[in-house]
């Protein structure tokens, strides 16, 4: 009889601690000046070399052995770095890990149709709201949030819907550690206050972004729950507040409600 075959390790014995000797410095440097990157539509090396903050020379032996394998792309006429398409492919297997996608974009196409407004998935990742699809409005002014932005929980509609299925020791953790930052008159910047305003959004069973992130537009979320009842993602509709006025909030949110349970019965939540 064969004996059982052990699975490879994830990583080395030696390599348990969180010292940052396990870190490779050069390839840190090249994640961050990658990030920087993706924070701009096209910008120039002499540009993100300040982003990153590490001398031209070393960001550019960064961008070509990034651009060896597509990561990043660098146009010729208007001399700006852009993220590649190498990018795009290795960000795409991420998705696939989940099949959220797959079950919640019928769903969110109905919602856009519906309310007219621009629907948006979300998921929790570092603390943040992490944006991984959206149906786009075919209104001439609308909301966009391009897959892989990332915001602030406290001032976000996901956010807010997701703190609220999430412990208090957490939801203090995250305030702690990630502070209330204000983007606008409107923001939560009290913990206290946005405690209260987590109650509200359990009872309700929706958030809503009051202008709190950008001003002008109002965002209405609830919570998408997994198989095993755990807060996984979160559904909203964004549009401008003309559209969105404060006494449509109600019947919107119990729409956007809807559409959060059918993803999660979709998903055997």
């Amino acid at each position: 009889m064969e004996a059982k075959q052990k699975r490879a390790r994830g990583r080395p014995r030696a390599f348990n601690d969180q010292s940052e000797n396990k870190t490779v410095r050069s390839l840190d440097r090249g994640i961050a000046i990658l990030a920087a990157l993706s924070e701009g539509d096209g910008i120039s090396l002499t540009e993100l070399a300040e982003r990153a903050r590490e001398p031209v020379s070393t960001v550019y032996r960064a961008l070509s052995t990034l651009q060896n394998h597509e990561v990043v792309e660098f146009e010729e006429t208007s001399q700006l770095w852009f993220i590649g398409a190498g990018a795009f492919r290795i960000g795409s297997v991420f998705l696939k890990r989940t099949n959220i996608l797959e079950r919640s974009r019928p769903v969110m196409q109905a919602l856009m149709r519906d309310t007219g407004e621009t629907a948006n998935l979300g998921i929790e990742r570092g603390d943040r709201v992490l944006f991984i699809s959206q149906a786009e409005s075919r209104q001439t002014i609308r909301a966009f949030f391009p897959p892989g932005t990332r915001n602030l929980m406290h001032a976000s509609g996901i956010g807010k819907a997701l703190l609220a299925a999430f412990s208090q020791e957490q939801v203090e953790r995250i305030v702690r550690e990630q502070g209330l930052e204000r983007f606008t008159d409107t923001t939560i910047t009290d913990p206290e206050d946005l405690y209260r305003e987590l109650e509200t959004v359990r009872r309700k069973g929706f958030s809503v972004d009051n202008e709190e992130r950008t001003e002008g537009m109002r965002c209405i979320a609830s919570v998408i729950y997994d198989a095993n009842g755990d807060p996984v993602a979160g559904i909203s509709i964004s549009g401008p507040s003309f559209r969105i006025p404060v006494n449509a909030t109600n019947p919107l949110g119990e729409r956007v409600k809807t559409a959060a349970g059918e993803i999660s019965k979709n998903m055997g939540g």
